[in-house]
C-alpha cells in the first residue's frame, strides 16, 4: 500500500495511461438530470423499525454487514432493471443504526445482478467496502486514502455530460486489490467478473455498472467515510435487498 503522502500527490500520466485507466471505469449513457440536492438528516426510525438493522435490507445481506462498520452506504435500487436509486448514509451510534443523509442517484442503466458480468450493464447486488477514493480534482478532505490524476479523465469523445463523472471517485471493494488507486486494473476473481465499479459523479442517467451522485453528495460523503469506521455500502434493487 502507498503511503498517504504519495497518493495525495498529482500523478502525471501519459494521455495513454489517462485512456486504459478511463476506459476501465463504468461509464453511461445521456439523458435529463435528476436532482442534485442532499436530504437533511430525520429521525431514524420508526416505533415499528428494528434501530439494531440497516432499514429495508434482508438477513442475507444483514450478516454480511462487518461486525466493526459503523458507517453503511445503502444503495436502493428502484427496480430490478431500473437505472434509478435512492443513496443513503447511516451512521451507527451504539448498536442504532442512524439514518444521516440521503440523495438521489443512479446505477447500472440496465438495472442490477447477483451475478455480474464484464459489460452486462447492471450494478452488483452486494455488500462490499469502501477502501480508497480518487479523482481528477484535488483532495475535497477525505479520510480514505485519496489518489489525485489526470488518469481519471473520461476520454472527450464521450458525451460531454461524461466529461466530469470521474472528478471524484470513492471505490467500491468489488474484484479490485484494496489499498490501490480505484483505477488499479488488477481483477483478482478474473476480467470476466467485470471491475472498476466505484461511486462517481453523476450525468443525469444509467452508468456501465458504477453509482452516481451528484457533486455535492459525493464530496460529502468523501469528507464524512471513515476508514477507522469501517465503511461498507449495502447495494441492489429493493426486492432483492429484502431477500
Amino acid at each position: 500500500m502507498r503511503s498517504r503522502g504519495v497518493r495525495h500527490a498529482l500523478v502525471a500520466m501519459t494521455a495513454v495511461g489517462t485512456l486504459s485507466a478511463a476506459l476501465a471505469a463504468c461509464g453511461g449513457g445521456t439523458g435529463a438530470a435528476r436532482g442534485s440536492g442532499g436530504e437533511a438528516a430525520r429521525p431514524a426510525h420508526t416505533a415499528a423499525d428494528d434501530p439494531n438493522r440497516v432499514p429495508d435490507v434482508g438477513d442475507r445481506w444483514q450478516r454480511r454487514i462487518p461486525a466493526d462498520s459503523r458507517q453503511v452506504v445503502a444503495v436502493y435500487g428502484d427496480g430490478r432493471d431500473s437505472a434509478d436509486a435512492t443513496v443513503v448514509l447511516y451512521t451507527k451510534s451504539g448498536t442504532a443504526w442512524e439514518r444521516t443523509r440521503s440523495w438521489p442517484a443512479h446505477n447500472g442503466k440496465k438495472g442490477w445482478t447477483t451475478d455480474h458480468r464484464e459489460g452486462d450493464k447492471r450494478s452488483p447486488v452486494g455488500v462490499f467496502t469502501l477502501s480508497d477514493a480518487g479523482g481528477v480534482l484535488p483532495n475535497p478532505g477525505a479520510r480514505l486514502p485519496y489518489t489525485r490524476s489526470a488518469a481519471f479523465a473520461a476520454p472527450h469523445w464521450w458525451a460531454a455530460s461524461h466529461w466530469h463523472d470521474f472528478d471524484y471517485v470513492i471505490a467500491i471493494d468489488y474484484n479490485r486489490v484494496k489499498g490501490t488507486p480505484p483505477n488499479d486494473p488488477t481483477r483478482p476473481d478474473g476480467e470476466e467478473k467485470g471491475g472498476g465499479i466505484w461511486l462517481h459523479m453523476d450525468h443525469g442517467s444509467g452508468t456501465s455498472a458504477c453509482v452516481s451522485l451528484s457533486k455535492p453528495a459525493m464530496e460529502y460523503l468523501l469528507r464524512t467515510l471513515d476508514p477507522d469506521r469501517h465503511p461498507v455500502v449495502v447495494m441492489g434493487d429493493r426486492a432483492d435487498l429484502l431477500a
